[in-house]
């Protein structure tokens, strides 16, 4: 699921960039990466699916920090 949230965010951030190439197919693999996160079977694990998925995002974007680093 990090991965999924990752390629969420690049992709997220490719269509908030300054005159983006092929933004339907961006916009149409955000969708996609979108129903895969939200409909995932984990979220009905956790008794507080909000908390999680903050913390999910919050996974992502730190292993993309060390990535850079």
């Amino acid at each position: 699921m990090v991965q999924t949230q990752r390629a969420w965010d690049a992709t997220y951030d490719a269509l908030a960039a300054p005159r983006p190439r092929d933004t339907t197919a961006l916009r149409r693999r955000l969708l996609r990466l979108s129903v895969r996160l939200w409909w995932h079977p984990y979220w009905e694990t956790v008794p507080s699916v909000p908390v999680a998925r903050s913390e999910l995002r919050q996974l992502a974007r730190s292993r993309e920090a060390v990535r850079a680093a």
